[in-house]
This record gives C-alpha cells, sequence and structure tokens, in this order.
C-alpha cells in the first residue's frame, strides 16, 4: 500500500482543514514524522487509521472522541485518504459520529457516521464505477484489499504508543502476554501445542508396542 494524499478537518487537535502530501515527503524514499509533544504526530497516524476503517489504535479508538473540540460547529470533521493498493488508486472519505449543535433551537444533535470510497481512475471489475457509500461493504472491501483487519493492521502498522510504553514497564510474563497481542503470535503457540500432543501420542503408540513386544 501506498499512501498519497491526507486531508482531514476539526480532526483531533486540527479545527481547520489541514494536508499531508506523502508524494512529496516520500520523494526520498523515507521520511520521518517528528515533533514536540502534543504537536499532533499521532493525529496524523490516526487520521490514516480513521480513513481505512473508521477507527484508531489504542484508547483513543475506545473513547470515540475524534472531533476537534476547538472546531467552528459548522465545520464537519471529516478525512479523506488516496493511496494506491494492489495497482489501484482509491479515495476514501470518512466522517465519525459527533455531536454538533442544533441547526434550528437549542441542544445538540448526532451528525451520523458517513463514508465513501470511490476508485481514482477506471474502477476494477466488478466494482460500480460510482465507489461505494455504504459503511460495511466499503469495510469489507478495504479489508480484501489490505489483506488485514483493522486489528492487524494496528498490530503491524501502527504499534500504539501506550501499549509500547507498557511493554517497556511490564514483568516477564506481561510482556509475553502484550507480545502475543500485538503481534498475533498465538499461531506459534498453537505449533507448540500441536508438538506437544503429537509427541504425547507417539510416546502412548510407543509404550503399546514395547508392551505387545513383552507380551
Amino acid at each position: 500500500m501506498r499512501l498519497h494524499r491526507l486531508d482531514l478537518t476539526a480532526f483531533g487537535p486540527y479545527p481547520r482543514h489541514e494536508t499531508v502530501d506523502f508524494d512529496a515527503l516520500g520523494q526520498d524514499g523515507l521520511f520521518l514524522l517528528h515533533g514536540d509533544t502534543g504537536a499532533g504526530k499521532t493525529t496524523v497516524l490516526d487520521a490514516v487509521a480513521s480513513a481505512l476503517f473508521g477507527t484508531v489504535p489504542g484508547v483513543r479508538g475506545e473513547a470515540k472522541r475524534l472531533r476537534c473540540d476547538y472546531a467552528d460547529p459548522n465545520t464537519a470533521t471529516e478525512v479523506t485518504l488516496e493511496f494506491t493498493v494492489q495497482g489501484h488508486r482509491l479515495r476514501l472519505v470518512r466522517s465519525p459520529e459527533y455531536e454538533r449543535p442544533k441547526r434550528h433551537g437549542d441542544g445538540v444533535t448526532v451528525q451520523r457516521a458517513r463514508a465513501s470510497l470511490t476508485w481514482v481512475g477506471a474502477a476494477p471489475s466488478g466494482h460500480s464505477p460510482d465507489g461505494l457509500i455504504r459503511i460495511d461493504e466499503i469495510a469489507r472491501t478495504v479489508q480484501r484489499l489490505l489483506g488485514m483487519t483493522a486489528e492487524q493492521f494496528f498490530q503491524v502498522v501502527l504499534l500504539p504508543q501506550g501499549e509500547f510504553a507498557r511493554f517497556l514497564r511490564a514483568e516477564t510474563g506481561e510482556r509475553e502476554q502484550l507480545l502475543e497481542r500485538l503481534f498475533g503470535t498465538e499461531r506459534f503457540a498453537d505449533v507448540e501445542r500441536w508438538f506437544a500432543d503429537a509427541r504425547q501420542n507417539r510416546g502412548h503408540a510407543v509404550q503399546d508396542l514395547r508392551r505387545q513386544a513383552r507380551e
């Protein structure tokens, strides 16, 4: 997957519209995302995750507060991501669910989450040229194209900072559990159990053969 452009509006600590041109940043192959604490580095990564999956990693995703508290009430929270995957360039637009002031009268109302996925250029075979607007269809399409669920993407690509800090302070047993969860090592434990069961079964078979030989 290659990122091309990210636009975010009223997202995280950014009250206005901001743009990140990944094509310009990546001209030399690698680039570093850096800045002071609280500068908004993690928000850029959260915006990418939000565009792809409609959620962000770690406790920030559990809080479900992606809208900027300082944004103009009439400014909609929205993230747009252009990226290429499997030879197709796509544009993903998402707006999370958030509360906003009512347009008429007092109080607030809930602005429902919405999303759209369009193909930049010709749509691949089997897909509508107009793109997708149903959130569940977009989720299935993104997961199929990336080959990863949101949880797997966060484990492999966007390691949550809080999880890493916790890992550094953890005891040996807890660190092992964290590694298993972060990097999906359950399959290795499954292989170990398979070998242990196979060894036990073969041992019982050998004992039976020795008993038969003695008899």
